[in-house]
């Protein structure tokens, strides 16, 4: 029988909807993220950076661009012949076809395949976040406590609290209590939704839990281990770490990245972030062209000004153009004499010729002021943008536009412009 210490459960699942139209036709942790990585590539790394090299993905909504870019997971070492990564997908059983509802139950469905390794702890991961861990060292903590369940938490500004799940723990990190979103938090150590339990907890717990609906780790896992007086110990991570699960964060993550000293190092040597990036050509750089504080990905090329942006790979900046404090994914292409202020434009996009976008008031997003804000526009995959219009802030676009759709040649601040069909 094969027997593996620890095998890691990575939730990829999830659609990500507080990105809007980034995410309307990829799963949020497919979403690219620092020009040639894309989301899932860090919790990736983590694990085999930390010697963990039996990964189970469960994937669901719009799996398609997840499944191609981990392949057998050569990248990131994991094309093994026993363990590796295996992607997840909810099948159909024969007493009953059920999607994932909620994570617990998306690992509760995945009993046989963890069985299937005997591990002595399961690892779970989010596949949505950006941070570099060690996850032995967290085992080693989980050992040290004879712990049944360890929880990574965090500090966060007491202000910020009551957003997370929060724990509450004694001198030596035992878990007193735990509350989901309290109003009046007790303490401001939150968890980061990584969890180590030990196999047959786990498996109890799932099991003991398996007819409640929509079953989650933090508003019922958590707190039914708890309620068994298990020994439920908080692992304290105080190294960077960001839920990129809105259009302002995950802006912000990327704009870091480019500071002159980045609090996150994408360039280290000892802990690296694997990614399936194919064979590309190098990028290009006209003589006229300007690029200052700029991450360029490999088969770019400038013809015009990039200040202060990440340019994804294969995209193509025409003369005259200049872009800044920007996001542009991979194989976007934007035309000559444009200006683009602080946009994240996803991948195959178009743009014609003349083109401002970011240009007018602040004004709050009319049909979702919650998800585009933070006066940034905001266009999804494969849209089209016609030559010689304008577009103002917090706007979010997707699919192919014409010149019809702007009144006069402009899309307002605060607009909202979602067309069917795609090039």
């Amino acid at each position: 029988m094969i027997k593996k210490e620890m095998i890691a459960m990575l939730l990829a699942g999830g659609q990500g909807s507080r990105l809007g139209v980034l995410t309307a036709k990829v799963a949020k942790p497919a979403v690219s993220f620092g020009g040639k990585y894309r989301i899932i590539d860090f919790p990736l790394s983590n694990c085999i950076n930390s010697g963990i090299d039996t990964v189970g993905v469960l994937t669901q909504y719009q799996p398609l661009r997840l499944n191609t870019h981990i392949g057998i997971g050569i990248p990131w070492d994991l094309d093994r012949n026993v363990g590796g990564v295996t992607v997840l997908p909810p099948y159909e059983k024969s007493t009953s076809s059920e999607w994932y509802s909620g994570t617990a139950n998306a690992i509760y469905q995945n009993l046989d395949y963890m069985s299937a390794y005997n591990p002595d702890y399961v690892l779970i991961l989010s596949g949505d976040h950006i941070y570099k861990m060690d996850y032995e060292v967290m085992l080693d903590f989980h050992k040290e406590n004879n712990a049944d369940v360890t929880i990574a938490a965090m500090p966060v500004p007491l202000e910020e609290a009551s957003r997370f799940g929060i724990v509450i723990t004694d001198e030596e990190g035992k878990i007193e209590d735990f509350e989901e979103k309290p109003a009046q938090p007790r303490s401001n150590l939150a968890s980061m939704g990584i969890y180590i339990f030990s196999w047959p907890v786990l498996k109890q717990a799932l099991q003991d839990l398996s007819s409640q609906p929509n079953c989650d780790f933090g508003k019922h896992i958590i707190p039914y281990c708890h309620s068994k007086n298990q020994r439920l110990f908080a692992y304290e991570y105080n190294g960077y770490w960001k839920d990129v699960g809105t259009l302002s964060s995950y802006w912000e993550a990327n704009m870091e990245l480019i500071d002159i000293i980045p609090e996150f190092n994408l360039y280290e040597e000892f802990w690296k972030i694997y990614t399936n990036s194919g064979v590309l050509p190098p990028n290009y750089v006209s003589d006229q062209s300007v690029v200052e504080r700029s991450i360029i990905c490999n088969g770019a090329s400038v013809y015009g000004e990039v200040h202060n942006s990440i340019l994804g790979s294969r995209v193509r900046i025409g003369k005259g153009t200049i872009i800044r404090d920007s996001i542009i994914m991979n194989e976007t292409e934007i035309g000559e004499n444009c200006v683009v202020d602080k946009a994240i434009i996803a991948e195959t996009v178009k743009i014609g010729n003349n083109v401002t976008i970011g240009i007018g008031s602040d004004k709050p997003n009319k049909m979702r002021p919650d998800i585009y804000n933070s006066g940034l526009t905001t266009i999804g995959e494969k849209s089209v943008i016609p030559s010689d219009v304008q577009i103002g802030k917090n706007t979010a676009i997707s699919g192919v536009t014409s010149k019809e759709d702007y009144v006069g040649g402009v899309l307002e601040s605060g607009e909202t412009l979602i067309k069917a069909g795609e090039r």
